[in-house]
C-alpha cells in the first residue's frame, strides 16, 4: 500500500512540476526553468541527505558510473515535458508521458537491461497499453 501511495504522491508531483515549469518558462525560457527546477531539486535532496539520513558518500564508489549520470536526463525530461505541455497541454502530454513510460518499462523488463529480472509480458498488458493509447486520441479530437 505504501508504494501504491508514493506512486499517486510522484505522478501528483511530476503533474504540478511540469505545469510549474512551463509556467516559469514563459517567463525567463524552457532552460532557464529546467536549470532553476534542478538547481532547487539538488539543493532539496542534499539537504534531506545530510540532515535525515545517514550520508554515506562512500557507497557511491559502489554505483556504475553510467547510472550517476541519470540526473542529467532530468534537463531533457523538464525540456520535453515543458515544450510538450506548451504545445498540446497538460492532459496530452501526462498522457503521453505514462505510455511512453510504461512501453519502454516494457522493454526494459522483456530484455532484461539494467540487471532488472526478465518478464515475460501478458496479452492483457499490451491490450492495456493499446487502450492507454487509444484514449490519448479520444482526448486529442
Amino acid at each position: 500500500m505504501k508504494g501504491i501511495i508514493f506512486a499517486f504522491l510522484g505522478g501528483a508531483f511530476i503533474t504540478l512540476q511540469g505545469v510549474a515549469n512551463a509556467r516559469i518558462s514563459e517567463d525567463i525560457g524552457t532552460w532557464q526553468a529546467a536549470t532553476i527546477t534542478q538547481l532547487t531539486g539538488f539543493i532539496v535532496a542534499l539537504s534531506i541527505l545530510m540532515f535525515v539520513r545517514d550520508g554515506k558518500w562512500q557507497s557511491f564508489k559502489e554505483v556504475k558510473p553510467l547510472y550517476l549520470t541519470g540526473g542529467a536526463l532530468a534537463a531533457l525530461i523538464i525540456f520535453s515535458n515543458v515544450t510538450a505541455i506548451h504545445q498540446i497541454g497538460v492532459t496530452l502530454s501526462v498522457s503521453a508521458l505514462l505510455i511512453a513510460q510504461l512501453s519502454l518499462t516494457f522493454l526494459i523488463e522483456i530484455n532484461g537491461w539494467f540487471g532488472i529480472a526478465k518478464k515475460k509480458m501478458r496479452l492483457s498488458q499490451f491490450i492495456g497499453i493499446g487502450m492507454m493509447i487509444a484514449g490519448v486520441v479520444l482526448l486529442r479530437y
